[in-house]
């Protein structure tokens, strides 16, 4: 029988789970999704690893995991050129499972083994994000490749994380849809960088329609409101925003 894992035993594994016991179970009630981020140097390692992922990867993922899928090449970022692949998961477990399942996949071994010996990317990096209770369900799409910004708000404490969490699950998503900004995924980091954390990641059919949209939000006297009652309950929050701008992979299933 293979062992389980539990969320609180696997955390501690990783040396993390000071950091995250004051954040509200609530607020991290969804399924998981694993965020691959790959920093490539210039010449071909972006071209080879789109191949990697639409070939070998994602088929693979699609078998053993179902989920959402998403892929996104960077246009505005602190590193380019850069790729990120969010994968969903059921649960922390099922993403273990999978782990393990595709390891003795001799197709995507062998696939993995030449793209591995071409010296594939700069760094690659893994962090696992908890859907919230307020995400929407992640819907596979065929239109059009979409401009896609990421954004992960910061908090120094859990407690005034909560708080940020508090706002959007409460004044803030109204707000964002009637501006025209309708984030797809709303997660809470549970392993990797910037924790406490809030990621969340929102298409857009242009630049001009972000501009638009984030121009009429920031005028928008409700948010005025929501933002300094969230001062007032919590403190000054998120104290560092991290702000990255990306287009869908044309292969990408949520584009």
């Amino acid at each position: 029988m293979e062992n389980t894992i539990e969320r609180r035993e696997f955390l501690e594994s990783w040396g993390g789970i000071s950091t995250l016991i004051g954040i509200n179970a609530l607020y991290e009630a969804g399924p998981i999704f694993v965020l691959h981020q790959f920093l490539l140097d210039n010449g071909e390692q972006l071209g080879r690893l789109h191949l990697y992922l639409r070939d070998a990867l994602l088929p693979a993922l699609a078998r053993e995991a179902g989920g959402a899928q998403i892929v996104l090449e960077a246009t505005v970022a602190a590193h380019q050129p850069q790729v990120i692949l969010l994968q969903e998961f059921s649960e922390l477990a099922a993403w273990r499972e999978t782990m393990l399942k595709l390891k003795r996949d001799q197709v995507l071994a062998a696939a993995n083994s030449t793209w591995d010996r071409q010296g594939p990317y700069l760094s690659h990096s893994v962090s696992l994000l908890a859907a919230t209770d307020y995400c929407p369900p992640v819907i596979a799409s065929s239109e059009t490749q979409r401009l896609f910004e990421m954004r992960v708000y910061q908090a120094p404490s859990e407690w005034q994380m909560n708080g940020v969490h508090e706002r959007f699950a409460g004044p803030e998503i109204p707000i964002f849809h009637r501006c025209g900004i309708e984030p797809i995924l709303y997660a809470s980091t549970i392993a990797g960088p910037q924790m406490p954390n809030l990621t969340y990641l929102i298409p857009f059919e242009s630049l001009a329609a972000r501009e638009a949209a984030w121009t009429k939000f920031q005028a928008d006297p409700d948010w005025h409101r929501a933002r300094q009652k969230s001062i007032e309950d919590h403190g000054y929050t998120p104290r560092v925003i991290t702000i990255s701008l990306f287009k869908a992979a044309a292969y990408s299933p949520v584009k």
